[in-house]
């Protein structure tokens, strides 16, 4: 039985909720991403910015606002003001088909996986990709390899 940990991603980018909007957006263009997971000082995960929460806490730019000016209001605003706290969570060693039906029914992007309150690890949409093509690409090796007689 595949398990969380057999997928996610485990190499995190992370922020406090000290820091700023303009860091998490920063964070997420550099990294190419769009789930930041905040964590503690003690590094226990404690909420989560995605890159709607982001999209939500921008100024329309129907208002005119050029880039420098929206940087520097990011530049004020701290995560902890737009980051979700009541995230769900999985556990590293729960059932992958678990966490891809709650992924799915709830129409989640991600799920920080916490063993404990401690953040290892990340399960997003592009982490199922990837094991679907392994899956395809295992699935067209057996169709093509010639019968056994």
């Amino acid at each position: 039985m595949l398990t969380v940990r057999d997928i996610m991603t485990d190499r995190l980018v992370a922020l406090t909720a000290a820091d700023t909007l303009l860091a998490a957006r920063q964070v997420m263009d550099m990294a190419r991403i769009r789930h930041v997971p905040i964590m503690d000082k003690d590094g226990l995960f404690v909420g989560l910015v995605t890159h709607r929460d982001m999209l939500s806490a921008t100024v329309s730019r129907l208002a005119d606002i050029d880039d420098a000016t929206q940087d520097e209001i990011y530049a004020g605003i701290p995560i902890a003001e737009i980051m979700r706290a009541d995230v769900k969570h999985t556990a590293p060693d729960a059932p992958l088909r678990d966490a891809a039906h709650l992924l799915l029914t709830h129409k989640y992007g991600c799920l920080p996986v916490l063993d404990g309150k401690k953040l290892v690890g990340i399960l997003t949409e592009s982490d199922f990709i990837r094991l679907s093509i392994v899956l395809m690409d295992a699935l067209d090796n057996v169709e093509a390899d010639p019968p056994l007689e």
